[in-house]
């Protein structure tokens, strides 16, 4: 999954926003998709659904960083290595 989601990250970083809200849809269901998913729609400037999906996440939407420093810290979340229930 971490695969799909590097995918993703890059397809956002290069402003492929369609491209990448496709693949993220694909992703299997994590808290992880779900915050990029809502980062995703943050870049786009939907922060409806931006907050929809942070909370599907079980992050605060409303006590957010800024879109770079969100994308560090999800990037900071997807290179830890997987938890013991990780399948």
């Amino acid at each position: 999954m971490s695969e799909v989601l590097h995918q993703v990250l890059a397809q956002l970083r290069a402003g492929q926003w369609r491209a990448a809200h496709d693949q993220v849809q694909q992703a299997p269901a994590s808290p992880l998709s779900a915050w990029l998913h809502g980062l995703l729609h943050i870049q786009e400037g939907d922060l409806e659904d931006a907050e929809y999906w942070y909370g599907v996440a079980g992050r605060h939407f409303r006590s957010r960083g800024t879109l770079d420093e969100e994308l560090a810290q999800f990037e900071a979340q997807l290179l830890l290595p997987p938890g013991p229930d990780a399948g």
